[in-house]
C-alpha cells in the first residue's frame, strides 16, 4: 500500500501528537487533530508534502486549535462531527455515524463514539487497517467522561473492541505509561498487561512513542475494554478519575 503515517510530537503538557496520512504517490496528506498550525506547516516542508484534508474528531481546542491558522494558508477540505458544528465553525464536511468519504483511494467510515464529548467521532480505514480514534480509546485506557454518560462510553468502546483485532490504534496522546500503572490496579495477575508495561518503560526512557497499538493488544491489556456491563465500566471509570 502506497500510504505511510507520520507522527508529531507537539512536545505540549497534554502530551499531544498529531498524525498525518500520506498517499506517497501524490505526496498529499491529511492531518488529523492539528493541535498547532506551524508544526504541520514545518513537517509538510520539511518532507515536500501537501496537506489537502484535515479530519477532527471532535471539539477540544487541543484538536482543533491548528486548524484556522492551517486554512489561513490555504483552502482545504474540514472533515469533523456534524453533532458539534456550533463548537467547531470551520468544517465544511460535517459527518456522521456510518457517514463514508474518499481519501484519494481510501474508504473512510465514520463511527459515532459519545462519551469523551457528545458529538465525538472516529475514522476508520479498513484497507490499511487503521483506526484515528481522538480521545474514545487510549493505549490501556479511554478518555474522560467530560459531557457523555458511562453507559455512553461503554457502547463506543464496545463499538471499537469489535473491530477487525489487527486494526491499528492510533489514539491523541502520549497516555500509556500512566493508563498502564492503573491497569495494573484493576488487573494485577495480567501476564500480557505485565509484558507491555516493559515494553512501554522501555520506549518511553529512550523517549519513544508508544503508538500505535492495536485492537488485539487492548482486548488482552485494557480493563476498559475488559468490563462486561456499564456499571462495571463507570466503576472503573470513577476509579482512574481519582488515580
Amino acid at each position: 500500500m502506497h500510504y505511510k503515517i507520520h507522527a508529531i510530537d507537539v512536545k505540549n503538557a497534554l502530551k499531544n501528537y498529531i498524525w498525518l496520512l500520506e498517499d506517497t504517490i501524490t505526496k498529499e496528506v491529511v492531518a488529523i487533530d492539528p493541535t498547532e498550525a506551524d508544526l504541520v506547516t514545518a513537517f509538510c516542508e520539511q518532507h515536500q508534502l501537501h496537506l489537502k484534508q484535515i479530519w477532527l474528531t471532535h471539539w477540544h481546542r487541543d484538536h482543533t486549535d491548528g486548524v484556522q491558522g492551517l486554512l489561513a494558508k490555504q483552502n482545504i477540505l474540514v472533515y469533523g462531527p456534524r453533532d458539534e458544528l456550533t463548537k467547531i465553525a470551520f468544517i465544511s464536511n460535517p459527518l456522521q455515524h456510518n457517514d463514508h468519504f474518499l481519501f484519494h483511494n481510501l474508504k473512510v467510515e465514520i463511527i459515532a463514539t459519545p462519551g469523551h464529548t457528545l458529538g465525538h467521532i472516529v475514522y476508520f480505514i479498513e484497507e490499511i487497517d487503521t483506526l484515528f480514534c481522538g480521545d474514545t480509546l487510549f493505549a490501556m485506557g479511554c478518555g474522560r467522561l467530560f459531557e457523555g454518560t458511562a453507559e455512553q462510553m461503554y457502547h463506543s468502546l464496545n463499538r471499537l473492541a469489535a473491530l477487525p483485532i489487527q486494526t491499528k490504534v492510533y489514539c491523541t496522546h502520549e497516555y500509556t505509561l500512566a493508563n498502564g500503572e492503573f491497569a495494573l490496579t484493576i488487573e494485577p495477575h495480567n501476564v500480557a498487561l505485565h509484558e507491555r508495561m516493559q515494553q512501554v518503560k522501555a520506549l518511553r526512557e529512550a523517549d519513544q512513542i508508544t503508538l500505535p497499538s492495536t485492537i488485539e493488544l487492548e482486548l488482552a491489556t485494557n480493563p476498559f475494554l475488559r468490563t462486561e456491563s456499564a456499571e462495571e465500566f463507570a466503576h472503573i471509570r470513577s476509579l482512574k478519575d481519582q488515580f
